[in-house]
């Protein structure tokens, strides 16, 4: 619960971010369903292992309570912005203490976020602000009110993307020698409080005799060096004209007899492509802007529908493009490029295939990534002609805040 978190201290800018956000794209997809929350405070919002967050009592919570409101955007709208501001200050933004945490000293008013703790983000101080709009009359000193969370959601849209922070180096451990390398290999260890005695270091040479004797040393380490490079040369030099000798396979003009590998990492053409979503209601998720996946331009994108949540809200397990190479080939990889972290993978439908399948168990997964650009290598031959690109995981965009995958390019080698 974020009660729980914020026992702990203020949210850091990111995970601050990512609640309003998330939250936000949630309530605004649930008023577009006539659905309104009413009772949305920290005991109500759940942030997940994996990072996200999630809202529950939607809808109930109010029926159970009997709570009602004449205004129920504005009032979900206010609530939004009364945790970002909890979760940026530790404190609750009205003169009452609440869900454990003190309320704003009395007769001051409403104050924004950065100016009740050092350090707030800015820009989430705003909108936060702009969330609570108190009866009409916003706080914000610059911004209009939002008074719905669809308005919540743009206004999110609008700011810079607040990124993750980067990762603490922790040093390494101190290398520990072993005891072989310390010395004291093959010695009897001493028993506990037993005295221990001092070794005594060996003189150094100083006597003439010992001076004469390290010049010698020194002289035949020079003189194995030497002698040791001499050596080395002479057979790289022997291996290189070895090497230069024709072969029993190659005859004197550089034709080569021996059996030749077929090339790799040659372009292949994609003949054509459609949206593949056999477990949405419809069967098929923006089909007229398909062509964009491989049209060699990384400014357009083929987009899915949005979700509310990065697993599709667990409505299906996911949804893709299916391509068509024109004939069966033999693939070596396939590069993806999309707007976003997004997780994805890659299946072939059997090189027997006579026709395209529409089975989504007639496509067998032969490679797997996640990122922005994804390199997907099959870890074993695969000839093919039609293969499907699936996406599983979505991210959240920033220019309106959903969950949505964003395919930009597709390119196919073998």
């Amino acid at each position: 619960e974020l009660t729980t978190l914020l026992a702990a201290g203020p949210l850091e800018p990111y995970d601050a971010y990512q609640m309003v956000s998330q939250i936000s794209s949630a309530m605004a997809a649930a008023h577009r369903e006539g659905l309104a929350h009413l009772r949305l405070n920290p005991n109500a919002v759940l942030r997940a292992s994996t990072g996200q967050w999630r809202i529950r009592g939607l809808a109930v919570n109010a029926a159970l309570r009997g709570v009602s409101s004449a205004t129920p955007q504005r009032t979900d709208t206010e609530a939004i912005g009364a945790l970002l501001y909890a979760a940026l200050t530790q404190r609750w933004p009205y003169e009452s203490d609440a869900y454990g945490l003190s309320g704003l000293p009395k007769d001051i008013g409403l104050i924004a976020p950065d100016q009740v703790r050092a350090g707030v983000h800015r820009g989430l101080s705003e909108l936060s602000m702009r969330a609570l709009v108190n009866d009409g009359a916003t706080a914000s000193r610059h911004e209009s009110p939002c008074t719905t969370p669809e308005e919540l959601v743009k206004a999110i849209g609008e700011m810079p993307r607040i990124r993750p922070p980067e990762p603490a180096f922790t040093a390494p451990p101190e290398y520990q020698h072993t005891t072989y390398q310390q010395g004291s290999y093959g010695r009897q260890t001493a028993r506990p409080g037993a005295p221990q005695p001092v070794p005594t270091p060996p003189p150094p040479l100083q006597s003439r005799t010992g001076k004469a004797l390290k010049w010698a040393v020194s002289a035949l380490l020079i003189a194995a060096l030497g002698l040791g490079s001499w050596q080395l040369a002479d057979a790289l030099m022997d291996q290189g004209s070895k090497n230069d000798e024709p072969k029993p396979t190659q005859t004197n003009d550089g034709n080569d007899k021996s059996p030749k590998k077929p090339p790799s990492g040659k372009p292949i053409a994609i003949s054509g492509a459609h949206d593949f979503d056999p477990f949405g209601p419809d069967g098929s998720e923006k089909p007229s802007d398909i062509g964009k996946v491989y049209d060699d331009s990384t400014a357009t994108y083929w987009q899915t529908d949005y979700y509310l949540s990065s697993d599709f809200g667990r409505l299906k397990s996911g949804v893709g493009v299916i391509l068509d190479l024109g004939k069966v080939q033999q693939v070596g990889q396939v590069k993806v490029t999309f707007v976003g972290d997004t997780s994805v993978e890659l299946r072939s439908a059997s090189a027997d295939a006579g026709s395209e399948p529409t089975s989504f168990d007639a496509y067998t997964k032969v490679a797997e990534g996640t990122g922005t650009t994804v390199e997907l290598k099959p870890g074993k031959s695969v000839k093919s002609r039609y293969l499907l690109v699936w996406l599983t995981k979505l991210p959240i965009q920033a220019d309106d805040g959903k969950w949505r995958g964003r395919m930009a390019d597709i390119k196919v080698t073998s």
